[in-house]
């Protein structure tokens, strides 16, 4: 995890009720959900079993070891869990090397937090293998710190991730607006005690108090998450 933050984004919290953003990656910053399904098809196939597309929704946004152990029990492969995260992991990197598409609205919001100096932090599930190289697509300038899900002992649902990356942040979590696009995320946010701005990728988010549903990035500006920050607290 990188975790230096410079003096001159501490400083731009202040007077603001908006005190840091968190963004999850997959699916959320950059349109790579499908890529994950597609790596999980193909290595099953590979394994000789084809996977039911009901399961997409079971595994989209949760750590490897959850997805990759449900559809080990789903299938029945012969394959242990941490030989199937290898595989997984080469097969998806291997597809974003290849190029990462952003999702819309995506840069131009990473553009103006940076401008502004609000510290950001990129907050993931994946491993850190992955994310230094969605990194370098995204730009690294654009974050303060970032956490990847084997950083830490408890990944999402789990709070720990964004506890993580408030306290590396000398941040309270419930002036933090956090951008996530799945359930998983969303609990881990929420359980950290954050505040949650939902961008459905995959599977619907369902309303409740506390968090604010958009359709994409598109509507979210640093404006609005001041505005919902202020709103919340």
């Amino acid at each position: 995890m990188t975790s230096t933050v410079p003096a001159s984004l501490t400083r731009s919290a202040e007077g603001s009720a908006l005190q840091a953003v968190f963004l999850d990656m997959d699916g959320t910053l950059v349109d790579t959900e499908g890529f994950w399904w597609d790596a999980e098809v193909e290595v099953f196939a590979d394994l000789g079993h084809e996977l039911d597309q009901a399961w997409r929704d079971v595994v989209v946004g949760g750590p490897m070891t959850r997805s990759a152990g449900y559809l080990i029990e789903a299938t029945g492969a012969d394959i242990t869990l941490a030989e199937l995260t290898v595989l997984l992991n080469d097969r998806f990197e291997d597809r974003i090397g290849r190029g990462v598409p952003l999702m819309p609205g995506a840069a131009r919001l990473l553009a103006e937090l940076a401008a502004h100096e609000v510290p950001t932090a990129l907050v993931s599930a994946s491993h850190r293998r992955i994310i230094d190289r969605v990194l370098a697509s995204l730009g690294p300038q654009h974050f303060a710190l970032s956490v990847a899900g084997d950083e830490v002992s408890r990944t999402k649902p789990h709070p720990d991730p964004y506890l993580l990356a408030a306290r590396g942040l000398g941040a309270v979590p419930a002036r933090c607006a956090v951008i996530e696009d799945t359930a998983t995320g969303v609990a881990a946010a929420e359980a950290a005690g954050c505040r949650v701005v939902a961008v459905p990728s995959v599977a619907p988010i369902a309303p409740a108090d506390g968090r604010v549903i958009v359709r994409s990035l598109e509507e979210v500006d640093l404006g609005f998450l001041r505005t919902f920050i202020t709103a919340m607290n």
